[in-house]
């Protein structure tokens, strides 16, 4: 496994191009299994998650073809097409790599009227139980057995009549599968308390695009009406908020200067606001943001929930940059109830934070140290890695290939804006 080194202490400045965002992508590909015709992705970003999602649709018969993109571009074009579904199984061989996978559930059983995927298994960030999605695909009319680690889903003759569901908590997956379930149901869906998030309403828009009749889109109160059949589009995959905001804290938490290309504010308020909380001037700039930080870090208190709140995707990044405050910040994680598995590695850097259940406590020190670190989790390797940025000495972050599922050529676009990055073999 590669090793990524990171020699800290230099100041980030430049100008940073954002990816098109993996938690939309990863929603965006199985509407491919909604139509016969072909979907063309945009700004997709080249990364493992994608790369897995695209070899599982091939196990459906989806062709998938990659546009001529130069080896030094970020992002690609990808055009995918199912003119005929050849399988409706998910094998656990390919789930197991990637909790995305279950979202092949909705648009299978919309499209083919079944649908058998694995059961996705654990997640080293806490409990992520599939049950919300089963209920709202229930509600539409399926019918759901669990057998021997698989979800097998069926739909009466003619397809899901459609229904209404209310979720008990706001689940960002489940929204997503109960849309592409609905969209080709024989009658009208409602769903309640969906989740809001900028990446549900870029799963509409592409939705809309194919021909979906969807209302309320934005708010937690959507209405789908089912229409015959979907047709292909060409769309355009979001800026990725999360790695926007990541990038943001490395620039601050370096004392530097960056300008972040092809971000849109509205999708990351809540955590333009904690950057303001703390100290980082943003600005909105053309096509972008400018995050500059010209004195003291102020530390924060706030707590991670759905959208529009802070996203549990940027806890781990927000925390690193706090270490270097001055004073005690206080943050609450209420999504996840594993996910500060990271706090200890950045302890080993000299930082000084504690947990008590759900809140960690960051005592701002002046200083952070390279050290050996294991990354545990996506988000939690990428808070590593900007705590390495400012540390002193040398940072050796392990496992890294958590990174590679989520921030497309992250030693490169670290360079573009001045850091000392590089990655080894071996690990």
């Amino acid at each position: 496994m590669d090793t990524i080194i990171i020699r800290g202490g230099r100041r980030l400045s430049g100008t940073l191009p954002v990816s098109g965002a993996k938690n939309s992508a990863l929603t965006l590909l199985p509407c491919a299994l909604l139509t016969d015709e072909a979907v063309t992705l945009r700004n997709l970003p080249r990364l493992a998650d994608i790369d897995s999602f695209q070899h599982l649709l091939n196990q459906f018969g989806v062709s998938t073809a990659i546009a001529g993109a130069r080896p030094e571009d970020f992002g690609r074009v990808m055009t995918l097409q199912a003119t005929r579904l050849t399988s409706t199984v998910a094998p656990y061989d390919l789930v197991r790599k990637m909790r995305a996978s279950i979202l092949v559930l909705g648009p299978m059983l919309a499209r083919a009227g079944e649908a058998t995927v694995s059961l996705p298994g654990g997640c080293a960030i806490g409990n992520r139980p599939i049950d919300l999605h089963l209920k709202a695909l229930e509600a539409f009319g399926a019918r759901i057995e669990l057998a021997a680690g698989y979800v097998r889903a069926y739909a009466p003759d003619g397809g899901l009549p459609g229904g209404e569901y209310t979720f008990p908590v706001v689940s960002v997956g489940a929204t997503e599968n109960a849309l592409m379930a609905a969209v080709l149901a024989r009658g009208t869906s409602r769903l309640h308390n969906a989740a809001r998030e900028p990446e549900i309403v870029d799963l509409c828009q592409l939705l809309v695009a194919m021909g979906a009749q969807i209302e309320g889109i934005g708010t937690s109160d959507l209405t789908i009406t089912g229409v015959a059949r979907l047709h292909g589009a060409t769309y355009m995959v979001m800026p990725d908020r999360i790695e926007a905001g990541s990038y943001a804290c490395a620039a601050a938490i370096t004392g530097g200067e960056v300008t972040l290309t092809g971000v849109r504010q509205a999708d990351m308020a809540a955590t333009v606001q904690a950057l303001t909380d703390a100290g980082v001037h943003v600005a909105a700039v053309r096509d972008g943001l400018h995050i500059a930080t010209d004195g003291p870090l102020r530390p924060v208190t706030l707590a991670t929930a759905p959208f529009p709140g802070f996203a549990t995707d940027m806890q781990a990044q927000l925390m690193a940059m706090l270490c270097l405050a001055q004073g005690s910040s206080v943050l609450t994680e209420t999504i996840f109830e594993n996910r500060y598995m990271h706090v200890p590695e950045m302890n080993r850097m000299g930082a000084r934070i504690e947990t008590h259940g759900r809140t960690a406590i960051v005592h701002g020190v002046d200083r952070l140290i390279g050290a050996d670190v294991m990354a545990t989790d996506l988000r939690a390797s990428m808070g590593l890695v900007i705590a390495g940025l400012a540390a002193a000495d040398e940072t050796r972050v392990h496992r890294v290939y958590h990174l590679d599922r989520g921030y497309e050529r992250l030693e490169e676009k670290l360079a573009l804006i001045g850091a000392d990055v590089e990655r080894v073999g071996g690990d």
